[in-house]
């Protein structure tokens, strides 16, 4: 298990320089597996080699919300640095690299303050409570 830390010490530097590596997409990309990998080594998981939809980040992210439904808040920042990483793949833009960055570091933070507080992510849009709950409007 990598320190959260180190973590977020290495996304910054890939942010802040994309030329310190040969594939910045790659490295983000690896280093959110890495997030996602913490999470489930935590709930004493073995973290999965399989993919989904082509990305292991994705079959990661699968895994870790069997257990618990809230973590699928975080589903569609996985997705999203997923999307980035094509998108870099396509237009080789470093200014890409920014915003795969802070994807990476909205993961890490979600996942990190989940581990501190089990909580985090039951109150989204689309929490169950929320789904049930009956409506107070009248239709007009």
């Amino acid at each position: 298990m990598i320190e959260f830390s180190e973590i977020e010490s290495s996304i910054q530097s890939v942010r802040d320089d994309p030329h310190s590596v040969s594939d910045p997409a790659m490295c983000l990309l690896t280093l959110g597996e890495q997030i996602l990998e913490n999470w489930l080594q935590s709930h004493e998981l073995e973290p999965t080699i399989n993919q989904h939809e082509g990305f292991r980040l994705l079959a990661l992210h699968r895994q870790g919300a069997i257990n618990d439904p809230s973590f699928l808040a975080c589903r569609e920042t996985c997705r999203e640095l997923a999307y980035q990483v094509n998108l870099y793949r396509i237009k080789n833009d470093t200014a890409q690299v920014t915003m795969m960055a802070m994807v990476a570091l909205h993961l890490l933070y979600f996942v990190r303050g989940k581990l501190e507080v089990q909580q985090l992510g039951e109150f989204c849009c689309s929490s169950k409570p929320l789904r049930t709950q009956k409506s107070n409007i009248t239709s007009r």
